[in-house]
């Protein structure tokens, strides 16, 4: 048993040599920047000198203390990677997110967007290639609050504490042209929709879209 274990990889080799040469697998990874958008949802949270501190408002009401909770726009992020399995077909992952936070009434906040993808790619050449994606993901918007304390007038201390986190569920299709500057480097304009349900009870809207422009590398292609 031990020896016909000992063969295995050489099984293996001969058996699926042929088929990856034939794939040619490829792998890559990019690192790009863009924005999202969401409408603002109209809600107002109160501010912490209110007796009503952090606590729902109505905006134009009156009260003084209450914040509106903004918009979704602004700076984004984006780490992403995939293995082309073929000339056509892939899988890969993805995670963009805002790389400082954001006022969100008194809170602060940070929007994140993780997603894994199935990569059909249609049509390419030799520096080019057209990338549809689908998959699904999770959208987490974590809260947080900066509080600043001083002892008399001689030590002061700002901290930021977080205070939650609401995290949804997420669908995900997005459309990328891989533009090769070389055999294995390559920029990559993208526009992705994010569909999260619920997301209005953060933002005014479930549909998120984003505009992302990445430079990355690839392990290398069918010519």
């Amino acid at each position: 048993m031990q020896r016909l274990c000992g063969f295995l990889p050489l099984f293996a080799l001969l058996a699926f040599g042929p088929m990856r040469s034939q794939a040619q697998t490829s792998v890559d990874a990019a690192i790009g920047f863009g924005t999202a958008y969401s409408s603002a949802s109209g809600a107002g949270i109160d501010g912490p000198a209110s007796p009503n501190a952090f606590g729902a408002c109505a905006v134009g009401s009156g009260d003084t203390l209450c914040q509106a909770t903004p918009k979704l726009n602004g700076l984004f992020m984006n780490f992403n990677g995939d293995v082309m399995f073929n000339r056509h077909l892939g899988a890969g992952a993805g995670v963009s997110f805002q790389p400082s936070k954001s006022d969100y009434g008194p809170l602060q906040y940070r929007q994140t967007f993780i997603d894994g993808n199935l990569i059909y790619e249609p049509v390419g050449g030799k520096r080019w290639a057209l990338h549809l994606l689908g998959g699904i993901g999770a959208a987490r918007t974590g809260f947080s609050i900066a509080e600043n304390q001083c002892v008399g007038t001689a030590v002061c201390v700002n901290q930021t504490l977080p205070v939650g986190a609401a995290t949804h569920f997420q669908a995900h299709a997005g459309v990328g042209l891989q533009l090769f500057l070389t055999d294995h480097l390559f920029i990559q304009p993208q526009f992705d929709y994010h569909y999260v349900p619920n997301f209005t009870d953060q933002f005014g809207s479930n549909s998120v879209p984003m505009a992302m422009i990445s430079i990355g590398y690839s392990s290398g292609r069918e010519k």
